[in-house]
């Protein structure tokens, strides 16, 4: 059962959003600002006005988890409170939609992901 790709990305996506829940909760977040930001990610779909491919790349820019791990080691590192807070937002975010089976998008279609078709 558990070798199932798709289940263990949903299990990712659940574990990814529990440690960046946990890491938001321990630092003192404003659950206000959490709130507000949630869904900060989702503003690359905009780019979908400019075309499938510009929207998958502009979605898949900010829906890796890559970019918000870097900015939280750099925030860390640099004991930057309030983007270390932002980063955790983010990979919520991402772990949220993996949780879902919301994935990656192939530039063929918004509802083509790398977990299902939506």
């Amino acid at each position: 059962m558990l070798t199932h790709p798709r289940l263990l990305l949903h299990l990712e996506g659940i574990a990814a959003l529990a440690a960046s829940l946990y890491g938001y909760r321990h630092l003192h977040g404003s659950w206000l600002w959490f709130a507000v930001l949630f869904l900060f990610p989702d503003l690359a779909m905009i780019a979908y006005a400019a075309g499938a491919q510009a929207g998958a790349a502009a979605y898949n820019l900010v829906h890796n988890e890559g970019l918000p791990i870097l900015l939280a080691l750099v925030s860390f590192h640099q004991r930057h409170r309030s983007t270390l807070l932002f980063a955790l937002i983010w990979l919520a975010h991402i772990g949220f939609d993996r949780m879902l089976g919301y994935g990656l998008k192939y530039p063929t279609h918004f509802k083509d992901t790398h977990l299902q078709r939506v």
